[in-house]
């Protein structure tokens, strides 16, 4: 018997899922296109026993998720990258406190890659950033974002925008198994109380304040550890059609959909060209990178003036990358404009395969 398929908006996929894994804490400021998400988790999110609190300020929502992600619950909060980059001092503690939450930047674009993966708060951190190219793949990766931000007490994104907030699509939605998680023994729930044993969460220990562990150089060497731990285990990628290609396109998030079109299109014509995707944008996966771009051409496409270029950068030698983005919104500034369109994607690759092509045959 085939499964039953549910009709939902991106925003209300993205809502059921963080409901179905556990979230019982959500504040956020509504931002277009952000905004969808907040009015879904605001209906949905009583009956299902939780609480979701229109902020004031994304200030206020992002402190109420620290708050209530220090009391142990699986909390979230969002925005789109204009109201995140007011977040950042909060995200920044939570790494350093080691308090887990996980962020949605519902982007307006493709822009806020570097706010995600570079941080614009204080001190040694990262933050693990999950772009989904679809819907589908949104539903899995909210709840695998729960997961990590757990796992590794620390903060998470998941990088949609407006194609995946806005797009409709059938889909069952259910509860993913990613493994045991440890305890949070750390949590300040009010157990401990009047013991003698009540904890505090601070960006250099926890503890009373007559033991309160580490000092602040130990304690941030640690989380610079932890972090590159994380990097050494959490690179998540795709490559299709790498292993004949001489060129490779590298493209994340939903411009990898528009991507993997065009590459599927050209590929039929008898062109040889393969799609590497970062599915983490931090931790990047690098190293795969480099050992599929060995010896080949490489295309950078996304709808910005290039920021994951500057990751591809550190892995493939410049003289071999090439970037095919640009900046493209609507008149609005809050969608994507024409390049998001499979047919302008194998245009602008296309005409750099001839170039490349033009150009082997000059150097014969």
């Amino acid at each position: 018997m085939s499964e039953e398929l549910e009709l939902l908006e991106g925003t209300a996929a993205i809502a059921k899922s963080a409901i179905a894994a556990g979230m019982t804490f959500f504040a956020g400021y509504p931002m277009s296109p952000f905004t969808g998400l907040l009015e879904s988790l605001s209906a949905m999110m009583p009956e299902a026993g939780g609480v979701c609190i229109n902020a004031e300020s994304e200030i206020e929502g992002v402190n109420m998720t620290l708050g209530a992600g220090a009391a142990g619950a699986r909390a979230g909060t969002g925005s789109c990258g204009q109201g995140i980059a007011l977040m950042q001092e909060a995200i920044a503690e939570a790494a350093l406190n080691e308090t887990p939450f996980v962020v949605f930047n519902l982007a307006r674009g493709a822009s806020d890659y570097f706010q995600c993966t570079k941080g614009g708060g204080w001190n040694d951190y990262r933050t693990i950033t999950l772009a989904p190219k679809s819907v589908h793949e949104a539903v899995e990766h909210t709840q695998l974002a729960f997961h990590l931000a757990d796992k590794y007490r620390a903060p998470a994104i998941v990088y949609g925008d407006p194609l995946m907030a806005r797009t409709t699509v059938g889909i069952n939605i259910k509860k993913l198994d990613f493994g045991d998680l440890p305890q949070k023994d750390w949590a300040l729930d009010g157990s401990m109380s009047g013991t003698g044993k009540s904890r505090q969460v601070w960006t250099w220990a926890m503890g009373k304040v007559t033991d309160p562990g580490p000092e602040m150089d130990a304690h941030w060497r640690y989380i610079a550890e932890k972090f590159n731990t994380i990097d050494g285990i959490e690179q998540r990628h795709e490559e299709l059609w790498c292993d004949d290609a001489d060129t490779i396109v590298v493209a994340w998030g939903t411009g990898a959909l528009f991507a993997e079109k065009a590459v599927s299109e050209l590929r039929k014509a008898g062109h040889k060209v393969g799609i590497f995707r970062p599915i983490t944008l931090w931790p990047f996966p690098g190293p795969a990178l480099e050992r599929v771009a060995e010896g080949k051409r490489v295309l950078v496409f996304e709808a910005n003036a290039g920021q994951c270029l500057e990751d591809v950068y550190q892995w493939v030698p410049r003289r071999r990358v090439t970037f095919i983005g640009r900046v493209s919104v609507d008149h609005t500034g809050m969608n994507f404009g024409d390049i998001m369109d499979a047919p302008v994607v194998r245009q602008l690759i296309l005409e750099h395969l001839d170039n490349q092509a033009a150009t082997a045959g000059a150097n014969q």
